[in-house]
Order: structure tokens, then sequence, then C-alpha cells
């Protein structure tokens, strides 16, 4: 593990580092209480302390105090990115092997991997064969850390492109075994077989994408066929498995379903969705609902069927950009409640601050309105403002909006003028200065929207 140069004050550099980790460990699976009072692995500083209390008592108490300090100096070096610091004093923290307390002592190998491959990650010096060393070490000190760790170094390795690596890390941890399972461990286990059917998937990919582009005669394509299916049944084999367990898994189904849509299995595709959707013990997760949605209207579902899928979409995450083709599809309902829904839709997209500006949501809010005006649902716009009337005048229509809107965006400062004219009438600050900004510059279209606000606002009188 050359590359990273320690502090002189342990006189260890990284090779050291890890013979002195080892030194420290008695078998693979456990870790013997020191009977020395003074720790195998001589650091000065630790040592000092040590020697200074009378008692074994004393010496435990010193310890613990000493290697708190230690982990207090190592965390906020973390939290002020002093990589090199960290891995100074993470040196000193390795004493906690052999702590005489047997539950520090077994929380002490999962802590120490946590800050160590903290530091090899951002370490400037740090590289793949720092970090793989160091988490070969790791794992095999404490065997209730050895599949945590190795899922944990296969995505590092998959994060520096090294997928064949991380694939055999991956098959090595997959056959690991130390005794019973815990149920901990079997989740675990069923983590990294789903990780190495995504892998798998990714193979099936690359060949899919060899086949289609290169000219191949029957027998390289027949062979290519058949190594994809390989991989194809291989994949499905965990990925199946782990959506089964309730959670997000997001990048395990969509890899699932295009393979069975490649496949021709619609049915089973849109099963898949449904159930990762729908399922109850599963946590709430807009993006289900979003792949359902796309799935449907790629198969040209009814309407009704869209709306459906939505309609929970839109209590998850109201301000979601979907949420513009949901009204869509509400608008051309011939349902009268879709019709009032649809302008719910529009009004709490519009609540959220990344919407603001959207000109898209206010030209549609402003074609709606007149809809609703002339359709007589005017009760309909005053029930939506009742909740907004409080708060929307300065989060959307205050006199600096008409003036930044107008001079950014003269488009969106109309629909938004003609908006804010309809709920809060002709003495709006907003709809007053656009108004006059565009009588300067002879805009017809201020006329025609002067004369709806002054006979259809729901609030003539009151001001911004």
């Amino acid at each position: 593990m050359a590359g990273i140069a320690f502090s002189p004050l342990y006189y260890l550099d990284m090779d050291a580092f890890s013979e002195e980790l080892m030194g420290v460990v008695q078998n693979d699976d456990q870790v013997e209480v020191s009977k020395d009072p003074v720790p195998e692995i001589h650091l000065p500083w630790l040592s000092q302390h040590m020697q200074s209390t009378g008692s074994h008592g004393q010496k435990g108490t010193n310890f613990a105090q000493t290697t708190s300090i230690c982990l207090n100096i190592i965390q906020e070096a973390l939290l002020k990115h002093q990589w090199q610091r960290a891995s100074e004093f993470l040196q000193c923290y390795l004493q906690t092997l052999e702590d005489i307390n047997s539950q520090k002592r077994q929380i002490a190998p999962e802590i120490i991997w946590k800050l160590g491959s903290t530091i090899l990650y951002h370490h400037p010096k740090s590289n793949v064969e720092t970090f793989s060393a160091f988490a070969d070490r790791m794992k095999n000190i404490g065997v209730q850390n050895y599949l945590k760790i190795s899922l944990q170094h296969a995505l590092y390795l998959l994060h520096n492109g090294m997928v064949e690596d991380a694939y055999r890390n991956l098959n090595q941890a997959e056959s690991w075994r130390y005794g019973e399972m815990s149920a901990s461990q079997e989740k675990l286990i069923k983590l990294i077989q789903a990780y190495r059917g995504l892998l798998d998937y990714y193979t099936w990919s690359k060949k899919r994408a060899e086949v289609s582009k290169f000219d191949m005669d029957d027998f390289a394509t027949n062979t290519a066929t058949q190594d994809m299916h390989s991989y194809f049944r291989q994949a499905t084999v965990n990925l199946h498995e782990i959506i089964k367990i309730p959670g997000v898994w997001d990048t395990f189904v969509k890899s699932y379903v295009e393979m069975l849509e490649f496949y021709g299995d619609q049915d089973g595709a849109r099963q898949v969705l449904t159930d990762y959707a729908y399922d109850n013990n599963f946590p709430s997760n807009p993006n289900a609902h979003i792949y359902l949605y796309k799935f449907l209207k790629k198969e040209k579902a009814p309407e009704d069927k869209l709306i459906s899928v939505l309609k929970i979409l839109h209590q998850i995450v109201p301000s979601h950009k979907i949420m513009l083709e949901f009204h869509v599809l509400l608008r051309k309902s011939k349902k009268e409640e879709h019709h009032k829904l649809g302008l719910e839709v529009l009004l709490a997209v519009l609540d959220f601050s990344g919407c603001t500006e959207n000109i898209t949501a206010w030209s549609y809010l402003a074609k709606y309105l007149k809809q609703i005006i002339k359709g007589k649902h005017r009760d309909w716009i005053q029930e939506g403002w009742s909740s907004r009337k409080d708060w929307w005048p300065t989060f959307h229509f205050s006199y600096y909006l008409a003036k930044k809107n107008w001079k950014e965006n003269r488009i969106l400062a109309l629909k938004k003028a003609f908006i804010s004219g309809i709920l809060l009438g002709k003495g709006c600050r907003y709809f007053m200065y656009v108004s006059k900004q565009g009588h300067k510059i002879r805009d017809k279209s201020i006329k025609t929207m002067k004369k709806f606000v002054m006979k259809h606002n729901i609030l003539d009188s009151e001001e911004c």
C-alpha cells in the first residue's frame, strides 16, 4: 500500500501499516484480548498515556479516553478534508482492535474500515491498489464485516471502471461462508447477487450493441446471440430475487424490465413495474410510478389507466415535470372531476420555487382559467385560490417580479399578468405594471387582456 506518506511521529509507512494491522489479528475470525498493558503496535503518543497510570482499570480508562480523542481528531480531519492528517491518526486508532472492552473491540473493525476507506477514497496519493490492499486486510478482521466490505470494495472498483475485477470480487463474496448465516448476512448475499446480476445485464447490453452494430455471418451472430441469452438468464435470476424484497431498487428494476421487453415478454415487464409501484410493503417511491407510466404510455394504454398512475405521483411529487402531461390528460378527459383536478395540478406545480418561471405551466394555467370561466366553474378557481391567497401574491406577483419578468421574458410576464389580474383584480401591481409597459410598446394583446380581467376577475378590488 505504498504511495501515501504517514506522519514521522509513528515511524510507519503504508507497508508497515499493513503488517502491523495484520499483526494484531490472531485468527481470521477474531481478535484476542491483549494481556500486555501496552498494545503490540508501538505508538509513542499512545504508550505515553498508557504508562502514566498505575492500575489495569486506570489503564483501561486512559486507553478509552485516548482512542476517543483520536477518533474525534480523525472525524474533524475528515470534515475539513485533511486526508493526510486523518491517515496519520488512523494508525493510532488501530489500537481499538485490542480494546479490553469486548463490545468496543467488536465494533472496531467496522469503524476502522469506514474511516480508512473514506480516507483512501479521497487521499490525493491513493490509488486502486492501495484501496484494494486495505479492503483485503479488513475483510479478514471480524468475519461479520466480510460481506459488507466485499460489496463496498466491488462498488469502488466499478467506480474506477474495473468491471471484471468487481465481478470477480462479487463472485468470491457470494461463495464465502463462515458458520451459520445470520439474517443480515443473508440480505447482504442477496444484494451481492443482485449487483452481480446487474453486471451480467451490463455485459448483455454490450453484446446486444455489438450484434446490432457489426455485420456478422450466421455462425458469429448465433454465437453472440447465445452469449447474450446466457447473460440474460444469469442476470434475471438474481435481479428477480432482489426486487421481491421491499426496498428501492430502481436500477435493478429498469435493467430487468429492459431485458424482458427485448425478449418480448411485455406481460412480465408490466407485472414487474406494477408490483414495484403498488406493493404496499415497498416504501413510497415516485420513480416506480414514473417507470410504470412511461411503460403504459409506450404501450398506448387507455388514458384512464395513465391518469390513475399519475394521480399517485401527483400526491407524492406534485411539482414533477410529468405533472404537465398529467394536466393535459385531465383536460382531455370527459369527466368533470378530472377537469377540476386539472386546475389543482397546475396550481400545485407552481407552488414550488423551482417552477416559478416555468413558461409552459403559466401558459397552461392562463389558458385553463379562461376555459374554466367560460365553463362557469369560477368556484373551482376560488377553491384553489383560497389556500394560496395569503402567500402567492408575494411569491409570484410582486412589483419586483413584474419588472424582472418583463425585462427577461415578456411572454412569461404577460401570462402572469393575466393570471394575477384574474386572481387579484385590476388593482394588482403586477398586472398594472405589465399593462402599463405593454401600452408603451403598443402591444395589442394588452387591451384584450385588460377587458377580460375587468369582466371576469374573482377579486376585483384587492391589491397585491
